[in-house]
């Protein structure tokens, strides 16, 4: 009899963990599913990046032997490097790196998986005839709006930046949304016109040359748009594999006794009486936005767990880090008033959290991870966009799904992006009504994220559409190895 064929799958991250995790979690997938599969994942550092350095040794300490971790050396390296030369600089590292897989003759190369912003990497894998895919972390809406701005910009010259001085009435007909998309709610990237849309776009462009797309949804959340993605033959085939979560979640030197602390306080907590703010790796507030926010919870009445990061300095690369002092940038007497009712910290294990029952509603950014996270746990989102593709994911779950409620959807602001349209602060009243809104125990949203959830559950599961999805991104890789 002969031997079932094996083949060995290259993933390519971009450099960070909220890049490498997703991928972690693929290839954990993929080694659940089939036995046929090995997988190799080449790591690129930033020398700034310090979280990624107890990760990589976490993975390390504790993979499956069927995927291994390389760290790709960089040919130059300088501070401030631009991502796309960052990337560049790795390609002779990742050559010499296949090539030797491929001369050890143990290796049968079935594909090598790029992140959505490495395609350069393409070049790598054309010289040894190695079949491209694409990963896509967001949703499938995202990838169509994403195609439908290149193709604007590349098929009927149009300057898509300049959708960022558009009148606020102004929308676009995109085919992966039902409804038409404002263009006040496209993401920053699109409308930057030093350079940034150029480089995206210029990505996109790229993915068409794909042998396939992976992406972090599920066919039932986002029906319309995979449906529109898969019949339009200009579009490689689309593997919708989510909810792709890290649900262990955590920030990977946070002391586990704080985490317990959190937990605690939520365990005496009523069931879905606790409103959890919370916005993302990059989301801080400052000044006056902090004291509306403060004064909407105190006025709401509901009990609170309030996630609150501090800015890093204006135009200044870098992420938020927690206050020192909470009593200086809160109104006064704010904690002491609400020391039984709320909690203010700083970072937060939002997974664990959202997953918690005392939990009933999410003042969120909206970002992808956090949305299907939100989803996943059943927690009604109000949405409160601030940067990247938040903004159409608010618009997505607001008017799309119907499965959240608006703070604001088109507020965009970033202490590291010099685009900042729509900045201007969120009142109290703006606030405290979404708050109620979102908190509401017989709301339409809310049945409708608790039906969402039963089939974000279902569909990683053996006849669930993520499943299949997964089987038939196998059986392609498998088909080049014939």
């Amino acid at each position: 009899m002969a031997e079932p064929r094996k083949a060995e799958l290259v993933f390519i991250p971009a450099a960070g963990v909220g890049h490498l995790v997703p991928v972690v979690e693929i290839a954990k997938l993929l080694i659940t599913q089939t036995n046929h599969i090995s997988i190799t994942i080449l790591i690129m550092t930033r020398p700034s990046d310090t979280n990624i350095l107890s990760y990589k040794k976490s993975l390390r300490e504790s993979s499956d032997p069927r995927i291994k971790y390389i760290d790709l050396k960089p040919e130059q390296s300088e501070p401030n490097q631009p991502f796309s030369e960052f990337v560049d600089s790795h390609k002779p590292h990742a050559r010499e790196v296949l090539s030797g897989m491929i001369n050890s003759g143990i290796f049968k190369l079935g594909g090598m998986v790029m992140d959505m912003f490495c395609t350069i990497m393409f070049d790598v894998a054309n010289e040894f005839g190695i079949p491209s895919y694409v990963f896509f972390p967001s949703g499938a809406s995202m990838l169509g709006l994403s195609f439908h701005m290149q193709s604007l910009r590349d098929d009927h010259n149009v300057d898509v930046t300049d959708f960022k001085v558009s009148d606020e009435s102004t929308t676009l007909d995109v085919p992966t949304y039902i409804n038409p998309v404002p263009t006040k709610v496209l993401p920053s990237i699109f409308l930057d016109k030093e350079g940034r849309s150029k480089m995206f776009l210029d990505q996109v462009k790229r993915y068409r040359e794909a042998k396939g797309i992976i992406i972090n949804t599920f066919k039932e959340m986002e029906t319309h748009a995979i449906e529109a993605l898969s019949n339009d033959s200009n579009i490689p085939p689309v593997y919708a594999i989510g909810p792709l979560l890290n649900l262990k979640g955590g920030k990977v030197n946070k002391q586990q006794e704080e985490d317990e602390s959190i937990m605690k306080w939520l365990d005496v907590q009523p069931e879905s009486s606790v409103v959890f703010l919370c916005f993302g790796s990059g989301g801080a507030f400052d000044g006056e936005q902090v004291n509306e926010i403060a004064y909407a919870l105190e006025r709401s009445g509901y009990r609170f767990f309030w996630s609150l990061r501090k800015p890093t300095p204006s135009n200044n690369f870098g992420y938020p880090e927690d206050y020192e002092n909470l009593e200086e940038v809160l109104p006064e007497g704010f904690l002491q008033r609400n020391s039984d009712v709320g909690k203010v910290i700083g970072w937060a294990p939002q997974a664990a959290i959202l997953a918690h029952p005392a939990v009933g509603g999410f003042v969120s950014h909206c970002g992808w991870n956090s949305t299907l996270e939100s989803v996943w746990c059943g927690v009604p989102v109000a949405t409160w966009p601030l940067y990247a593709e938040q903004q159409v994911n608010a618009f997505l779950l607001v008017k799309e799904l119907e499965m959240a409620v608006e703070i604001k959807m088109d507020y965009r602001k970033h202490t590291w992006q010099t685009l900042n349209l729509n900045c201007e602060d969120v009142s109290a009243d703006v606030i405290e009504k979404g708050i109620r809104v979102v908190m509401d125990p017989d709301s339409e949203v809310r049945k409708k994220v608790k039906e969402m959830q039963e089939k974000s559950h279902s569909v990683p599961k053996e006849g669930g559409s993520s499943y299949s999805s997964m089987r038939s991104f196998i059986d392609d890789v498998m088909s080049n190895v014939i």
